[in-house]
């Protein structure tokens, strides 16, 4: 008899591997836009200039009548009330009696605290970048509002020396515009951050000055 051989068994089947899902290419992501700082600061600063200024011109005028009398001495030579009109800037530049330069300096200050603001708001500003801004701010919109109702600014403070007068009068407004320039030029620019471009950049220029 014939023994048959056994069949082998069939190879098994390959598995089947379900298709790789094709994946839609994502949109790209919009930037980021630039933070916004909060401007409550800066309103609070300027308001609180703004009501001190107008309050101490509306005691001197008013009240005191300096515009009258013309002079008080309070802690003489090194505080006085010396009353003065200024129709220009600061130390009476740009002074003139007529109208149109009056609209060209309130059109200038009004532009000037506009920008400051804008920028201020935009730009990712500190504490004291605001509070800077708020003085300037405060300051500029005070003399604006003396050239609106008198056609000049209220020039009242006056501090001198022993031995040497002052000419020139100032007031709060002029102070706090003083101070916010200052303050804003000196606030200290965010250094950029560094890209992966830049950081590679760097490093080789490391490895270069090491080798050396």
């Amino acid at each position: 008899m014939q023994h048959e051989l056994p069949l082998d068994p069939p190879p098994p089947a390959p598995a089947q591997h379900p298709a790789p899902k094709t994946r839609r290419p994502r949109a790209p992501k919009k930037p980021a836009p630039p933070p916004r700082t909060n401007m409550r600061m800066v309103a609070w600063v300027a308001g609180l200039v703004f009501l001190l200024d107008q309050a101490l011109k509306y005691w001197v005028v008013h009240v005191l009548q300096l515009d009258r009398v013309r002079e008080i001495d309070v802690l003489p030579p090194w505080l006085n009330l010396r009353m003065a009109w200024n129709q220009g800037v600061n130390f009476g530049l740009m002074a003139s009696d007529t109208d149109v330069t009056k609209w060209i300096l309130i059109a200038v200050a009004v532009v000037i605290v506009a920008w400051v603001w804008i920028w201020i708001w935009r730009s990712d500003a500190g504490r004291f970048a605001r509070v800077a801004a708020g003085l300037l701010i405060g300051g500029a919109l005070g003399n604006v509002i003396d050239r609106l109702l008198y056609g000049a600014v209220a020039d009242f403070l006056n501090m001198s020396l022993p031995g040497w007068q002052n000419p020139y009068s100032f007031n709060v407004a002029d102070i706090a515009i003083f101070a916010g320039a200052i303050g804003l030029v000196l606030v200290p620019q965010k250094r950029e951050a560094a890209t992966p471009a830049r950081k590679g950049r760097d490093k080789t220029r490391d490895g270069a000055g090491k080798s050396g």
